[in-house]
């Protein structure tokens, strides 16, 4: 059975996800629906980068990945097609999917053109563009049927961190905060240890707060605390699944979790000074 997922900053009240969903199953009733989330923030790609590229790698090659993000029909725009790490992805010509792969050369470009006849009308990109190129891709279908290649696509940078030889530091910034109030930085592991080879001592600073240990995983918080219940409320810095140092508060919430407790939101800085 074959799956497509769906990402969006439609929401949940509206109409458009169903609709979505709809159109997919008058094309092809025995297609596998899968919601990745619907709650992407306005056009945020950033955001909408780092929920869909951890999200995707659990799903079996040859998924159909919809991302209805910053997508509403535009006559200038193309809507293109990306197959990539064994699967597809379709999403406006807007530097999304430069964003998702920015460390992965997709395998082939398609720019989606099964509604370029001048009588078609565009109403909504998801459902009349989108959804009949995914369930072809779904039945088997070649995308050399619904697109033509392309090399050259809007591409956006990837916020990256900074080393500062002379200061000894790394800047980084907050690319996303989570369900929880964790805040996720664009500094990886394997920057953090590169930049710090030779130094033994280092301290995360923000704001006016300071973190001198980083741990591995949220269970290795609560192992190094010991007792949970003592120490609710207590803030860390860890390196998450995704290898990024994110900022947390031990069992926090969007209410009082890191975001609200420190202050900082998407783009504020963090800095790593080594000693």
């Amino acid at each position: 059975m074959s799956i497509i997922t769906l990402t969006s900053d439609f929401g949940n009240l509206d109409y458009r996800v169903s609709a979505v969903k709809g159109k997919i199953l008058s094309l092809n009733p025995e297609v596998n629906i899968i919601d990745i989330t619907h709650e992407i923030q306005a056009y945020n790609l950033v955001q909408t980068s780092y929920i869909v590229r951890n999200a995707y790698k659990h799903f079996p090659k040859g998924t159909i990945h919809i991302v209805s993000v910053d997508s509403f029909y535009h006559k200038s725009r193309r809507n293109i097609l990306y197959k990539a790490d064994g699967s597809y992805f379709l999403a406006a010509d807007n530097g999304l999917l430069s964003l998702i792969f920015f460390d992965i050369k997709p395998e082939a470009i398609y720019e989606i053109t099964l509604n370029n006849r001048f009588d078609d009308v565009i109403n909504f990109t998801s459902t009349d563009i989108f959804v009949p190129a995914a369930v072809h891709l779904a039945n088997g279908g070649l995308p050399e049927v619904i697109g033509r290649k392309i090399k050259n696509v809007k591409e956006l940078l990837f916020p990256k961190p900074v080393y500062n030889e002379n200061e000894k530091m790394i800047i980084g910034e907050v690319m996303y905060i989570d369900n929880f109030g964790n805040i996720i930085s664009n500094i990886s592991k394997d920057f953090f240890e590169t930049a710090g080879k030779g130094h033994e001592n280092f301290t995360i600073k923000f704001r006016n707060l300071s973190l001198s240990k980083i741990f591995s995983s949220h269970t290795e918080v609560v192992s190094d605390w010991n007792r949970e219940t003592e120490f609710h409320g207590q803030s860390a810095a860890i390196f998450n699944d995704s290898q990024l140092l994110e900022l947390t508060i031990y069992k926090g919430s969007k209410k009082n979790g890191a975001r609200s407790l420190f202050g900082l939101n998407v783009g504020g800085n963090i800095y790593i000074e080594f000693s």
